[in-house]
């Protein structure tokens, strides 16, 4: 009877599946990450005792949904049959034509490229790291010795999410390893796994993290406390990581062993309770765990974790995309975006076309209604209402684990699809959203929040630049993940037809060891020069082949942002026809190490609105250079005047190559730097580089005789004018005899913009000296802070002669090589890609007045 009941109601609920998912109310009481520390190291507990009164509501729940299931759990002996009744209903079958993941272990990116140095920047700071203290929570919570002293931040003792960033670890370990096969990395992971093992041990029943299991208490109560599951599913993703990408077996056997006793846990609370309990309990955040439970389903196929999967989906949200309803306004982003993923991990394990579609459509949601021009979404860690992103540019924009998860729906959509739009989003998110969340090459520093606020800087937000051994955020880990998996995305292949074939989709300098195509290749990206030379040169050669092999298929990404008129495509020196951008170049032969294909792509200049659908938001455009998103220095202006131009090159220009070799600084006493701010001219305090004060305190050299020079030394003794370098067409200028230096509009004719650059007056070498143009024997001077023109040089004046020379340098700041001046409307802006920039502060979104 009971079997005869079990298939009835798995028969009714497959019938009415989606129409039920979308009547399921989610509510939304989860709040963000950092309100959540914010209470816990608060000690106001009048605050405390109020935020939790409100924790949770009941969602209104659909008694039809609820009454398909049975109230108390199954037996033990019938839930394999429940499950495989369940998976067969809901049309499970092998999914045909899915691209399959080139492994990591097969891609070495290029150290020289810009992807390897980040790769490299990330790989030191996971060296840095050290295992006792990163696992010392995981042993006190065991009983275990705890040596060494525990890490800060999130990462404390004391905060409730504990032990997440470990579980980031061992992923981004994992996967750094399979990218460098680095053995210093390997011990440390491997020493990380073994103290991880002796915690589960000790505590003896599967269970394993760094709090105690009373929070699951906590949780199962619909009580407060800091997402325990979003932290298991860390934990879990790495030791399935280990298995996966480095043959781990202990992390298996950990992963099931833990899979058991949560798999134990929520049929407990089904059947104390009722399902409806355990629903409730989602809306607090639970990370990726349906996605990792499907994943390690495919690996054991054990119906259980199936079983479990299936009630982590959180059905209330994924109802509403499955009818395509844009209902995602006022959610926890990345509360949702992993269940997405986890969804679409469904589909791939199960074959139920309902979430091929729920992927699909929150793809086509958020790119039409919620994404920034990164590529990124969110503010405040919140997705706001639809095409009314212009109210959102604040300070706490784009969480960068929103990225993360992001990047990984669009892999699945591009895998499923072979569609270029996804391939696309991925470039412009992993550009614009990943890379520009390090702050240069400095290991262990990179930000939780991309601001877009006009005037914005990443070091301005609440969280600013983290730290090494004292933050740990939810973004630390996805950051230390997304720097060590740069090579997953470059290249898919298609085992399922006669020919193997392989996807170039990312134009990164890596090389691949091709196993079903039997080929060694290399791809080497040309690197950008000057944004005045633009093109994307791509080389493909084929170094070394481990055995003859037959006829394959390479198809080449040709994006979006390319043209075809000036694209060039060869093989072996023959010219080859192009697609048009948006398609694929497919090339199939045997390859051999004699054969080379090149591509020679445009790079286009190209703005894009705001997704807003209001007309008088409709000029707030962002500037992309291909799949570059450039922003412009500026902390108070953001006009530019299109109106009369016709096309990009009436308004904005490339900076040639040749102008880093005229930058400047000129500083005194090795504590103090010539610098301009607000139309005037100052002596400042050396600065540091990568911020503001490092760009006011650049200056370019222009000969007022125009000839060529090649390094700051050979324009002594010339006729010059100093642009600073984020005021691009202002230069300095005198205003009479002990007046005050300012900036003022460039014009070769203009009075008091001309110097003569001479040796220093104080004799000393490497020293210069700054002589009016139009006022012989008057020349710049310091005194104090002040910056003025000074004309009573007397030979015996040793003080006048020392404070108006200055010691000539390199620039502080420099262009990037994709640097172009943009006119505005009462100012000029220097535009250089975003990811270049560190503390300046800067604006992605301009209004362009066309």
């Amino acid at each position: 009877m009971l079997h005869f009941i079990v298939f009835a109601i798995a028969v009714v609920l497959s019938e009415f599946h989606v129409i039920v998912l979308c009547n399921k109310v989610c509510t939304n009481q989860v709040t963000s990450h950092t309100l959540r520390y914010e209470l816990l190291s608060s000690k106001n507990e009048t605050w405390k005792q109020e935020m939790s009164s409100h924790y949770h509501v009941t969602p209104t729940d659909d008694s039809t949904w609820y009454s398909l299931f049975p109230r108390k759990m199954l037996r033990e002996e019938d839930e394999h049959d429940w499950a495989m009744m369940y998976r067969n209903i809901k049309n499970s079958k092998s999914i045909q034509g899915l691209l399959n993941e080139v492994s990591l272990n097969d891609v070495r990116l290029d150290p020289k490229s810009m992807h390897g140095e980040a790769q490299q920047t990330n790989l030191e700071y996971l060296l840095m790291l050290d295992v006792d203290r990163l696992v010392w929570s995981f042993r006190k919570n065991a009983g275990l010795d705890t040596p060494g002293e525990p890490y800060g931040g999130w990462e404390s003792p004391t905060m409730e999410l504990r032990g997440h960033f470990v579980g980031h670890y061992l992923s981004a370990s994992a996967q750094m390893w399979a990218s460098t096969h680095n053995e210093s990395l390997k011990m440390k992971m491997s020493g990380v796994i073994s103290a991880l093992s002796s915690c589960q041990d000790k505590i003896g029943t599967g269970y394993l993290s760094a709090f105690p299991s009373e929070f699951f208490d906590r949780f199962e109560a619909v009580t407060p406390v800091w997402a325990p599951y979003y932290t298991i599913h860390k934990i879990l993703a790495g030791l399935l990581d280990q298995y996966t990408l480095c043959g781990d077996d202990r992390a298996l056997k950990m992963t099931k062993w833990m899979v058991d006793y949560f798999y134990n846990r929520v049929q407990n609370v089904i059947a104390k309770y009722t399902i409806e309990r355990h629903w409730a309990s989602l809306n607090e955040e639970t990370g990726g765990m349906n996605d990792v439970l499907y994943k390690l389903y495919s690996i054991t196929g054990d119906e259980k974790h199936l079983t479990l999967a299936h009630l982590f989906d959180k059905p209330c949200f994924l109802g509403l995309l499955a009818v395509k309803a844009d209902g995602v306004s006022g959610f926890h982003a990345n509360t949702h975006i992993p269940i997405v993923v986890g969804s679409q991990m469904r589909y791939e394990v199960t074959g139920d076309p309902v979430y091929k579609e729920i992927g699909t459509n929150f793809m086509d949601i958020i790119n039409s209604s919620h994404s920034y021009a990164t590529g990124g979404t969110s503010v405040g860690e919140f997705w706001s209402d639809p095409k009314r992103l212009p109210e959102t540019l604040r300070t706490e924009n784009e969480e960068s684990c929103t990225t993360y998860n992001m990047l990984k729906v669009s892999r699945h959509l591009f895998r499923w699809t072979k569609e270029m739009a996804y391939a696309d989003y991925y470039e412009r998110a992993l550009t614009n959203g990943v890379l520009s969340i390090q702050r240069g090459r400095q290991p262990g520093v990179m930000i939780y929040m991309l601001p877009l606020v006009p005037g914005g800087s990443k070091a301005k937000s609440y969280h600013g630049w983290g730290t090494q051994f004292d933050s740990f955020w939810c973004c630390y880990g996805t950051g230390i993940e997304s720097f060590s998996k740069l090579g997953d995305s470059i290249y898919f292949e298609d085992q399922g037809g006669k020919t193997p074939t392989l996807y170039i989709i990312q134009y990164i300098s890596s090389s691949l060891n091709w196993r079903s195509g039997n080929i060694n290749l290399r791809q080497q990206v040309e690197q950008l020069v000057s944004a005045g030379d633009p093109r994307l040169r791509v080389a493909i050669t084929f170094p070394s082949k481990q055995t003859a092999g037959g006829t394959s298929t390479l198809n080449f990404r040709i994006p979006v942002w390319t043209y075809s008129n000036g694209a060039n495509a060869t093989l072996n020196g023959r010219q080859i026809p192009l697609p048009s951008p948006g398609n694929f170049l497919s090339l199939s032969k045997s390859w051999t190490p004699t054969d080379k294909i090149t591509l020679d792509l445009p790079i286009s200049l190209r703005t894009e609105a705001i997704k807003d659908d209001r007309p008088e938001f409709a000029s707030l455009q962002a500037i992309f250079y291909g799949p570059y998103l450039l922003a412009g220095l500026t902390d108070s202006d953001w006009n530019i005047n299109a109106k009369s131009s016709t096309s990009f090159s009436d308004w904005i220009t490339p900076v040639p190559s040749d102008y880093n070799s005229h930058l400047i600084s000129l500083s005194q006493q090795s504590k103090y730097t010539l610098s301009n701010s607000n139309n005037s001219v100052q002596m400042d305090q050396l600065p540091q580089l990568g911020t503001n004060s490092a760009a006011s305190s650049t200056f370019r050299l222009i000969l007022k005789e125009p000839e060529n020079f090649s390094k700051p030394e050979d324009a002594i003794g010339k006729s010059v004018m100093m642009e600073p370098f984020n005021l691009p067409g202002m230069v300095i200028q005198h205003y009479g005899e002990g007046k005050n230096l300012g900036v003022a509009e460039y014009s070769s004719e203009g009075s008091g913009v001309i110097f003569s650059l001479v040796p220093g007056l104080n004799g000393k070498e490497s020293t210069v000296s700054l002589e009016s143009g139009d006022k012989k024997g008057c020349f710049i001077y310091s005194g104090g802070a002040a910056v003025m023109l000074g004309c009573s040089l007397k030979s015996s004046d040793e003080g006048f002669k020392e404070s108006a020379s200055f010691n000539l340098q390199k620039g502080f700041s420099e262009y990037h090589p994709i640097s172009f001046v943009a006119k505005g409307v009462r100012r000029n802006f220097l535009l250089s890609p975003l990811l270049s920039l560190r503390d300046e502060t800067y604006t992605v979104y301009f209004n362009i007045y066309s």
